[in-house]
């Protein structure tokens, strides 16, 4: 669950986040794409608007992946103010990096994208409200089966190799979504990524960090300081997990950043250690993906 604080509180001087006059030039996709470097050796890329049927409905998403061939699929679950131009952006970036990425919109069942008016405040009590809502409504249940309609469909994609593992990718609400994901396709999910995840060790039957002896996925967990240090035992907790489970993990704390930290267009955006993430996500591909 994304909490309160993990909004409130925002110090950008001492903490090195955009100022709101930067967040403002963000709002326009250019400003977004000039943070986001491209690889040196950047493939071109082509990405498009797509609709995905699964049992609950049409889901809206962005489906993105290099000119010709074949390449692993990333299926990327974004935070609380879901698909909008930022992660369309981000899909982008990856998919230069030689990978066919899906960005979808968690809350196709309450409305098509955006589903979070512009530049929302979450510490408004009217847009938190809605917004908390809008998470809620999305039971470990309705994760599993968006994922059951997901990855199958990246898996059907032309420029997705039907040979190589895929990987899932998660922001905030998301990250719990890429253990539920590769708990459910443990043969196709190799590796996960989750940044700032919100809720992976709760204390509850069906907390995400109970589902990892049933994974076969490489991870990486880039955590914010804000969130380490409201839950210092769930580093722990998931090193442990994934030890007994005998599967590689990265879990560490990115000094200095704030619950979503890792995002461009967030006010709390820390572009140093989000570009160490980012760097770290590329080399568990790499790696895991082979």
């Amino acid at each position: 669950m994304c909490d309160r604080d993990d909004f409130d509180e925002l110090d950008y001087a001492r903490r090195g986040a955009l100022s709101r006059r930067q967040f403002g030039f963000l709002s326009v996709g250019a400003g977004v794409a000039a943070l986001l470097a491209p690889p040196a050796d950047a493939a071109p890329v082509t990405g498009r608007s797509v609709d995905i049927r699964t049992p609950a409905g049409v889901c809206d998403a962005y489906f993105t992946h290099p000119v010709g061939g074949t390449h692993p699929g990333v299926l990327m679950w974004p935070d609380i103010f879901g698909l909008r131009p930022t992660f369309r952006h981000m899909a982008d970036r990856l998919a230069q990096s030689g990978y066919a990425v899906l960005v979808v919109n968690p809350f196709y069942r309450i409305r098509k994208a955006p589903t979070s008016p512009p530049h929302p405040d979450f510490n408004d009590p009217a847009t938190r409200t809605e917004l908390m809502g809008m998470m809620n409504s999305l039971t470990p249940q309705a994760t599993v089966t968006d994922a059951r309609a997901f990855v199958p469909w990246i898996r059907n994609q032309p420029a997705v190799s039907r040979t190589r593992k895929m990987a899932s990718t998660g922001y905030c609400m998301g990250g719990p979504f890429t253990l539920r994901t590769a708990a459910q396709f443990p043969e196709h999910i190799g590796a996960g990524a989750t940044f700032h995840g919100a809720a992976l060790v709760t204390d509850t039957a069906d907390s995400p960090h109970l589902l990892i002896p049933r994974i076969r996925a490489q991870y990486l967990m880039a955590i914010a300081e804000s969130d380490d240090k409201k839950q210092p035992e769930a580093k722990t907790i998931l090193r442990d997990a994934f030890a007994k489970a005998h599967l590689p993990a990265e879990i560490a704390v990115y000094p200095g950043t704030i619950h979503g930290w890792c995002v461009p267009d967030s006010q709390v955006y820390n572009h140093d250690e989000a570009e160490k993430a980012w760097g770290r996500q590329l080399v568990l591909l790499k790696r895991a993906l082979a």
